[in-house]
């Protein structure tokens, strides 16, 4: 039994013997080969990339480590570096690229690389790339080009002569900042910072430019930047995004906790231009594109997605109606379809979805100095063609956007819209109907900007059928209410809001005022509205006042006119000068009473 046990001992010392025997060999030889290739591999690196570059760069690095038996590599403090010499010979030629390229990275690890096959067969196979913490400059050069047939070769063509395949399983770029500069100027355009992207199943071979499942040889590509903060070059927003990523498998792009937020209060931001221009303070939860073509985007910067979702957000525009719109500018420049127009990129996105979307419209009355507001709450529904692609709009020239919302928390709107995307008027159409509302509700908005309490009045529905255009608007609107009474406000002596006109409001609610539609024994009241817009109406005031014109139509008003933006402007021009005269009145009465009290009292 002893010797059967002493036995087993010896053969195990035996076994471990020259196990332990081979591994020093394999770690020797891998040492030994490791040694030799790393100045060759060096070498080869070196040359692949200044030699495949057209001598466009050179890449060096701190160090390079193999290890033969993990299959492993890694690059200590990469850098790639163009040469602008060989770039400005290039563009002499027509044969330069848009974009040079600069990239520093701490460390470029590649794992698992089949070097043996690599060797005798030709074939790169390796598990993963990861690129760590790189800074990329990506240089654009507005520069012309030739067609070459350098140009049409894929890039299986490029490598065939020295390699048949390249196949990594992953490459990730992890932490990335990302610099786009405009080459003319050496001015940054945007700057990324926290990018990662991760790269599935790269393969190059004879076929895989085929393969129709593939995105740049590539079954997929995902992206996701965090923490984005941008200030303006006006200085006068701050713009964060949470996070931003994408797919090319899924076709998605979904951007997460985008603000755009002013850096003034309301008045303070407004009173830092010459002109009226609007305040925006932005909120979206989420924004998600579904059904992107990423070739497109990628080949021809254009975007087709089929759905953009937006929702849910919040969106606060402020109004300074003390400032005058800037000269010789027709706000018809900012319609949405015109505007749409202008996008730098051909867009086609089938649907837009819009879900629980929050708007708070506020003006500020400079002979009041008072703010009002009319609140939309739960703004949802859904644009269709949303386009400016040529070739789509001779399909169909039209977007239509179906939409409801919560007027002043209290009343349901719902407002269908037709877009005409090629007239050059900007035509549109836009009809709907506001659901039973107690008018008082809109006091907030009536008192400050307009001098006028509603006493009472209870709205039993509004509908409206109203075509419009740069020009102007005419339509039908059907405005049914009863019990209608309303008061006339003085202006404050130094603004505000001061007592009730007494008398003005007797008449006004005696002669001119229908209290109710339709009046006892008669039929339902119509308005036809038809009226001019001048230029300073932007899109959403030549919405509003068509509704509004057939309002007042209805109780009565008809037969008092309506200001203008510029009549009403003038009329701020006349109330300011008037208020700079009472100061001046005021200072000098003070003066007076000052040397007069100097004059009655003796000097000491």
């Amino acid at each position: 039994m002893v010797q059967n046990k002493a036995g087993k001992y010896r053969l195990l010392k035996w076994i471990g013997g020259v196990l332990g025997g081979l591994i020093l060999i394999i770690a020797g030889v891998a040492l030994y080969f490791s040694a030799k290739w790393k100045p060759l591999l060096t070498e080869k690196i070196k040359d692949g990339v200044y030699n495949g570059s057209q001598k466009l760069y050179t890449i060096n690095f701190k160090d390079i480590r193999l290890n033969l038996i993990t299959g492993s590599a890694v690059l200590d403090s990469v850098t790639l570096t163009p040469d602008t010499t060989v770039f400005n010979q290039l563009k002499e030629l027509k044969l330069a690229p848009a974009n040079l390229f600069q990239i520093k990275l701490a460390r470029l690890q590649l794992s698992r690389i089949g070097v043996l096959t690599a060797y005798f067969k030709k074939q790169v196979v390796m598990n993963s790339i990861v690129l760590e913490q790189p800074s990329i400059n990506m240089v654009h050069y507005n520069v012309k080009k030739i067609d070459s047939a350098a140009d049409d070769k894929s890039l299986y063509d490029q490598i065939s002569k020295t390699l048949k395949s390249i196949r990594v399983k992953a490459i990730k770029i992890v932490d990335a900042d990302f610099d786009y500069i405009n080459g003319a100027t050496s001015k940054p355009l945007n700057s990324i910072k926290h990018l990662n992207i991760n790269i599935k199943d790269l393969l190059i071979d004879s076929l895989s430019k085929f393969d129709t499942t593939r995105f740049y040889y590539t079954k997929d590509i995902g992206f996701e930047l965090t923490g984005y903060k941008s200030t303006g070059k006006d200085k006068m927003y701050t713009m964060k995004i949470d996070t931003v990523a994408g797919s090319v498998k899924d076709k998605s792009i979904r951007v997460k906790g985008l603000q755009m937020i002013p850096l003034y209060p309301d008045l303070e931001f407004s009173r830092k231009y010459q002109y009226g221009k609007d305040r925006y303070d932005l909120t979206f939860n989420e924004i998600a594109l579904a059904g992107v073509d990423f070739t497109k985007l990628s080949a021809e910067d254009n975007l087709y997605a089929r759905i953009l979702k937006i929702g849910p957000a919040k969106a606060a525009i402020f109004v300074n109606r003390e400032l005058p719109p800037p000269p010789n500018f027709d706000k018809a420049h900012n319609f949405p379809h015109v505007a749409l127009k202008r996008l730098p990129i051909q867009t086609i996105v089938d649907t837009v979805k819009l879900t629980n979307i929050d708007v708070a419209y506020t003006e500020y009355n400079p002979i009041t100095q008072k703010r009002g507001t009319v609140y939309f709450q739960n703004l949802s529904g859904n644009i269709f063609n949303l386009t400016n692609d040529s070739l789509q709009l001779v399909k169909n020239n039209h977007a239509v956007a179906n939409l409801t919302a919560l007027v002043m928390k209290t009343s349901r709107i719902r407002v269908a819209i037709n877009f005409n995307l090629t007239d050059k008027n900007a035509s549109f159409t836009y009809k709907g109907n506001v659901a039973p509302m107690n008018m008082m509700v809109l006091n907030p908005m009536a008192k400050n900007m307009g001098l006028v309490e509603i006493e009472s009045g209870q709205m039993q529905g509004t509908d409206f059928d109203i075509k419009a255009n740069v020009n102007g608007a005419s339509g039908i609107v059907h405005f049914y209410y009863k019990d209608l009474k309303i008061k006339l406000l003085k202006e404050g002596e130094n603004g505000g809001i001061g007592k009730k006109k007494g008398f003005l409001s007797f008449l006004a609610n005696s002669l001119l005022i229908e209290n109710a539609n339709p009046s006892k024994g008669d039929a339902p009241r119509t308005a036809r509205i038809n009226f001019q817009r001048t230029p300073a109406a932007s899109f959403f005031n030549l919405l509003w006042k068509g509704v509004f014109v057939g309002m007042r139509e209805t109780v009565g008003l008809g037969i008092v006119p309506v200001k203008t933006p510029e009549e009403a402007m003038e009329k701020v021009k006349d109330k300011k000068q008037e208020r700079r005269e009472k100061r001046e009145e005021r200072r000098k009465e003070r003066a007076e009473k000052r040397a007069e009290k100097k004059r009655l009292i003796p000097s000491a």
